[in-house]
């Protein structure tokens, strides 16, 4: 609720007309320091920096009305550090895809390590044959993908270092925790290629390239070629639904709540209805623009 009330609050500040603004305060970014904006390090790359403005369901819902297979969802990864399924932690990057195959398979075994290899800003994705018991991934792995840059990992199999993970405070998404290192078992047979989702659920591939979203809800992957197209379907989509959350909390049905537009004073309302506040402050930023704060009192209403 308190993020839908955000979001929808900045999206009516930015179409009210001037005459609904005249008790909001606007105080430029610059006359304040440590916040959220000031620490915020930009993306190289503008889609990663999109895409980090929502969480995996809504990209997921966009994905499924461009009829991409179970909305780009990758089953049974989840959320293991920097803490089990809490916070807030979002990672959003270009795959970096890393293949184990038996010891039997006559691929040859990759000449030097995964790790080095690894680009800043992308998702280490670690893919190994379905129900391997060892771990594929530890302590190390995270230390090196970290100091180079790495946004986070995901381990399509086990991993193992779960206290030292989150001693470094890196994310790590994985299906479940081992103790055993990979080598009697696995050799790495091919970075930066193709692989495949180690469970009979789905058929889904992740590609070099392809973003890897993950938070709590777990983690998605979009195909780099819709990535542009999916940004303006997630963006309309979040703000019907923002409305409808705001709708919704003042006690409307669902049905009529589908197509009712939320107008500036109703947020407003809503906002200290929800905190009960006598005044709110508003701190929002997008990309390349200056930060605002927005100070409504409560007469305003």
């Amino acid at each position: 609720m308190r993020l839908a009330v955000h979001r929808v609050f900045t999206s009516a500040i930015k179409q009210a007309p001037a005459s609904q603004l005249h008790k909001t305060k606007l105080i430029p970014a610059r006359a304040f320091s440590g916040t959220a904006a000031s620490k915020t390090m930009a993306s190289q790359d503008p889609i990663v920096e999109q895409l980090r403005e929502f969480p995996t369901c809504d990209i997921s819902g966009a994905l499924v009305k461009l009829k991409y297979r179970n909305g780009g969802f990758l089953s049974g990864l989840t959320l293991w550090s920097p803490d089990r399924q809490a916070g807030d932690t979002r990672i959003v990057g270009p795959a970096y895809t890393v293949k184990y195959a038996p010891l039997s398979d006559p691929a040859p075994k990759h000449p030097t390590h995964y790790i080095d290899g690894v680009p800043a800003g992308s998702v280490v994705f670690v893919s190994a044959p379905a129900k391997t018991p060892n771990a594929l991934y530890g302590g190390l792995m995270s230390a090196r993908a970290k100091a180079l840059g790495a946004v986070g990992s995901v381990i399509d199999g086990r991993f193992r270092d779960l206290h030292e993970q989150r001693e470094q405070g890196y994310p790590v998404f994985g299906r479940d925790v081992g103790t055993a290192p990979p080598q009697e078992l696995l050799k790495v047979v091919g970075v930066n290629v193709p692989v495949k989702l180690a469970t009979d659920e789905q058929d889904m591939e992740i590609r070099p390239g392809d973003y890897i979203i993950g938070d709590l809800n777990g983690v998605v992957v979009c195909p780099k070629e819709l990535a542009e197209q999916v940004i303006p379907i997630v963006r309309k989509q979040v703000e019907a639904d923002d409305k409808m959350m705001v709708a919704l909390s003042e006690g409307m049905g669902f049905e009529e709540a589908t197509d009712h537009p939320v107008s500036i004073d109703q947020v407003h309302k809503a906002y200290v209805s929800f905190y009960d506040l006598d005044y709110f402050i508003v701190f929002f930023f997008r990309r390349n623009a200056p930060v605002f704060i927005f100070d409504y009192a409560k007469e305003a209403s």
